[in-house]
């Protein structure tokens, strides 16, 4: 049975939204350490450490599209909520955080989506 065209949508924005953070990540976007920084890291060992994000930001992406398990689009919607809030307390704006919505929104209707078909 084909999934409902929503959750096609969530899925693809899910995966989307993750693919090209997870590319960002591997490519080590400048600006991207100081948010590991303000976590703990140091400079070196948060650049070290920003390809393993990606490789698992597009693990995220591959299981979301292709069998979207509860569990990692959970993980998802936890990793995209912390990735947004960092920001504000690294400094930035709050609205730098709102304007990422989407980036958690997304996976958590998504979730919300799986659970509901699981009880049906």
């Amino acid at each position: 049975m084909r999934p409902p065209t929503v959750e096609i949508i969530l899925r693809v924005g899910t995966a989307l939204t993750f693919a090209g953070h997870g590319a960002f990540a591997f490519d080590r976007k400048p600006g991207w350490a100081a948010y590991l920084e303000t976590a703990g890291f140091s400079h070196d060992v948060a650049l070290s450490v920003m390809p393993l994000i990606g490789c698992l930001d597009w693990l995220v992406a591959l299981v979301v599209l292709v069998w979207p398990l509860r569990p990692v689009v959970l993980w998802a919607v936890i990793w995209a909520i912390a990735t947004a809030a960092i920001r504000p307390i690294s400094g930035e704006p709050v609205w730098e955080m709102i304007e990422r919505g989407a980036n958690w929104a997304c996976p958590w209707a998504l979730w919300f989506t799986l659970r509901r078909r699981q009880r049906d």
